[in-house]
């Protein structure tokens, strides 16, 4: 525990984390740190209630938890040296015997159309000796890039569950199904779930990677369609290469009109897996993507848009083209497929700024979303998001902060509005401000930083039992 230097994954965990979308790992604090955690929380839970978003300070122990180095190293590894911890924490209780339902967690709703990329990641830390019987965390491998379930056989056959000693925890996709599973024993188990987010896109590897090239992993967890270019195309992009699945492969009209027809499968893995190969056929396959883009049906648009985000250059101008279409929702699959090809976008942003005054709301954050993922902003961009820190909507607002954290120092205008929006009526607004304020790191950003935190300082120790002293 002396040494604080994060323990990066090594290339076979990023390999399964890939394909299966979570990892289990395990810490080494002593019994002794764990049962003194847990005492804690016994004590929060029964006299105060779930501490929800002030878990941290509520139990400040925690922090030594996401200090340890096989989190930092997980999270580095997977987001980048910079990720944000959410403003968002939430500890579980479960004493149960039946099994909650399989979800994905919302980000704001569930209306945000989910990155294939690690964008955001979760982890859910056990702090007690975690058996099958207790009811663990469990998570359906390799579902992280898929919107439905339709496609399971049997849920029970195909789960992992997040079981060990005291100290593990699960690094899962953000998007990852997930449920809790039943505590058979009746003893309390808890489980504290923290979000992180990516600030910056990835330039370069950030795990320990010692071979450069994809290729499986030694064991997929996943029993679905291997999705054998999306993985690969997701390796490179942490590798920190842009569109490199692009025209990579050829294909004549009789294949791609094959791919084109399996982007209207029933079967998600298959109609995904047909996007991304159809991202390799250059030319041909872009215009399959762009005529899926314009279906009628918003899942073959959104299945589509997925393929067009990764295809490169070629891509750009039908994208941008799409973002005057009549229907919703693909002027939104193609704002996020512009958003993920980034510096490429260049072309596109004063369509993507004209859209920050959609009547939409979804149009809307969308925008602001994928304007937040295209690097060195323009000054029209700030001003458009500084707009967005006033929109009526709040989600809106909620996703403008969190993108001018990603522009960092660039949005140093901002700070004015963000120092308004620091009075916002969402909690989650004002933290996205704060954190805004924190990744701009500018002198007048960190005096209204600081100046807010003094002003709402939270006391840890201040209870209904002891309201002051000592």
């Amino acid at each position: 525990m002396g040494n604080k230097t994060p323990l990066l994954l090594t290339d076979e965990q990023m390999r399964q984390f890939i394909a299966d979308g979570f990892l289990i790992l395990q810490t080494d604090f002593s019994k002794e740190f764990h049962q003194s955690l847990i005492e804690q929380l016994s004590y929060v839970y029964e006299n105060e209630g779930n501490p929800g978003n002030n878990l941290l300070p509520r139990i400040r122990e925690l922090q030594q938890v996401f200090d340890h180095p096989v989190i930092t190293g997980a999270l580095t590894s997977v987001l980048g040296p910079d990720y944000m911890l959410h403003a968002h924490r939430h500890g579980h209780f479960n004493a149960i015997p039946e099994a909650g339902g399989w979800h994905k967690d919302s980000y704001w709703g569930y209306s945000k159309m989910r990155n294939h990329h690690p964008w955001w990641a979760m982890i859910m830390y056990f702090p007690q000796d975690t058996p099958v019987e207790l009811g663990p965390t469990g998570v359906m491998p390799g579902t992280q890039n898929y919107q439905t379930r339709t496609f399971v056989d049997n849920e029970n056959k195909e789960e992992a569950l997040a079981s060990g000693e005291a100290g593990t925890f699960a690094l899962i996709h953000y998007d990852i199904w997930h449920r809790s599973t039943p505590n058979v024993l009746g003893k309390a188990r808890y489980m504290l779930k923290f979000e992180f987010m990516r600030t910056q896109a990835p330039t370069s590897p950030t795990w320990n990677q010692k071979e450069e090239a994809w290729k499986l992993p030694e064991q997929i967890k996943s029993p679905f369609r291997q999705q054998d270019t999306m993985w690969e195309e997701t390796w490179n992009w942490l590798s920190g290469k842009l569109g490199s699945v692009a025209n990579t492969a050829s294909a004549d009209a009789e294949s791609v009109q094959q791919l084109a027809v399996e982007l209207r499968d029933a079967s998600e893995p298959n109609a995904l897996h047909a996007a991304y190969e159809l991202a390799r056929t250059g030319t041909p396959g872009i215009e399959a993507l762009l005529q899926g883009l314009l279906d009628d049906e918003a899942g073959v648009s959104r299945i589509s848009a997925y393929g067009l985000s990764v295809s490169g250059v070629e891509a750009i101008s039908g994208l941008t083209d799409a973002l005057d279409h009549e229907n919703l929702h693909t002027v939104m699959h193609a704002a996020f497929a512009l958003g993920e090809q980034r510096e490429l976008t260049s072309g596109a942003v004063s369509k993507l700024i004209n859209l920050l005054q959609h009547p939409a709301p979804q149009v809307r954050y969308t925008a602001v979303e994928s304007l937040g993922m295209l690097g060195k902003p323009s000054d029209a961009t700030i001003e458009g998001l500084i707009e967005c820190l006033k929109d009526e909507d709040v989600q809106v607002r909620f996703t403008t902060g969190l993108s001018l954290s990603r522009l960092g120092a660039a949005a140093e205008a901002a700070v004015p509005q963000l120092q308004i929006a620091l009075d916002d009526e969402n909690r989650y607004v004002r933290a996205h401000a704060l954190e805004a304020l924190r990744y701009i790191g500018t002198e007048d950003a960190k005096d209204a930083l600081i100046k807010h935190l003094f002003n709402s300082r939270w006391c840890s120790n201040t209870t209904p039992q002891s309201t002051f002293y000592p």
